[in-house]
């Protein structure tokens, strides 16, 4: 072969298109914080027009299909699973990687565990030029075997997207390279948490009891109840301290999952049952954080977190345990306050602290919503995203 013919293979992918290809696979369409910020870029680079941009699945259900609906994507793909270690994932695998190659796939990029591994080994065997896995989380989510099994998964990729410094360290700690790792910080649509209805309406919309002559003063918290990581207990434990200094305040818990009976539960056990409201998965956060006054993440572990930028872009002050990213985005004592992974005496001390203190509580809530703005835009993950593609496609073309 001649060393122009050989030239012209190396550049392939950009004589095919005039645009890159990306596609973005993600597990599902239901509500979660890595579903949600992976449709978000969909959208922003979708809009941003600089690639030809697809979308696929390793299930194709969920409420949060609607919110892509009018970028016209057609059909989009699935590759359902019901395990890694059967003949179905073989069939599966061996559809995508037809599929990457039939759709001259320039850049693959999954989102969590489940599509980190599927989608790396797929890429890999499609050869598609330019692979990204992500990670999300600190620890506390993964299993010994499933921990080694992404390890493996990530050696098949070019590039990691961490969406924090801390899961970087992580990463890095664990083995990974240091130059194959990159920071891209989770983008918010400020819109999203926008709201015309006034308290009486969310507080209806919400399922949650009409107010008397005595307003009560809602703290929040807003995270999923399948994991032990996530550490409600913590919370109701200062929940019960609060209320027995203001029992005027109520709590809000927003997330679904098994664990939700045994902390009901809980609340009743603590005696604090009817100043406490399970709301289940909520779809009306903005309206949620327009009645909350103060709002809480109580994880053991968390790469970076959606729900405290969601606080923040409200404007209310945090209160989050110091685990993962949250020291990334949380100024002590300016837009809020960390605490030690456990600690319900001291986050009680600070929950209380802003009670007697709301003037307090709505500057930080202030300072918050700035940080948010200025830092943490979907302009900046758009930007930031694109920078990373960029660098990988002419290293792609340059070792092709």
């Amino acid at each position: 072969m001649s060393r122009r013919a050989k030239k012209s293979k190396k550049y392939k992918w950009s004589a095919k298109s005039l645009k890159p290809s990306v596609l973005q696979l993600i597990d599902s369409f239901n509500q979660g914080g890595s579903e949600r910020q992976a449709l978000q870029l969909t959208r922003l680079l979708h809009e941003s027009g600089r690639y030809d941009v697809h979308l696929a699945s390793l299930n194709p259900e969920g409420s949060l299909r609607s919110t892509i609906a009018d970028l016209d994507f057609g059909e989009i793909p699935s590759f359902s699973l019901t395990s890694f270690y059967d003949r179905n994932a073989v069939k599966q695998l061996r559809r995508f990687v037809r599929w990457l190659k039939s759709s001259r796939i320039d850049i693959l990029h999954t989102h969590d565990f489940y599509t980190n591994v599927f989608g790396m080994s797929g890429g890999t065997l499609a050869r598609t030029p330019v692979r990204i896995a992500s990670m999300r989380e600190t620890s506390g989510m993964r299993s010994a075997a499933q921990a080694h099994v992404q390890r493996f998964n990530y050696s098949l990729a070019h590039q990691i997207v961490a969406n924090s410094n801390a899961v970087r360290e992580k990463l890095i700690a664990d083995g990974t390279s240091a130059e194959k790792v990159s920071v891209v910080y989770n983008g918010l649509d400020l819109k999203r948490l926008a709201t015309t209805r006034s308290r009486p309406e969310s507080l209806a919309l919400l399922n949650l009891p009409a107010e008397g002559a005595r307003p009560r003063r809602f703290i929040s918290i807003v995270a999923n109840m399948r994991h032990e990581v996530k550490d409600y207990p913590t919370f109701l434990r200062a929940a019960r301290q609060v209320n027995m200094v203001a029992p005027e305040t109520a709590f809000l818990l927003a997330g679904e999952g098994e664990l939700s009976d045994s902390l009901g539960a809980l609340a009743r056990e603590f005696g604090i049952s009817e100043s406490t409201f399970f709301l289940g998965r909520c779809d009306n956060v903005a309206e949620l954080l327009s009645v909350s006054e103060i709002c809480v993440l109580s994880s053991k572990a968390e790469g970076f977190s959606n729900s405290i930028l969601e606080y923040m872009a409200a404007g209310r002050p945090v209160v989050a345990t110091d685990v993962g990213g949250a020291c990334e985005v949380v100024v002590e004592e300016e837009t809020g306050y960390l605490v030690p992974s456990g600690s319900d005496v001291l986050m009680a001390a600070r929950l209380i602290g802003l009670l007697r203190k709301p003037e307090k509580g709505r500057a930080m809530g202030a300072a918050g919503k700035r940080v948010v703005e200025e830092k943490f835009s979907c302009e900046a993950q758009l930007a930031s995203t694109e920078e990373l593609y960029e660098r990988l496609l002419k290293a792609a073309k340059w070792h092709k």
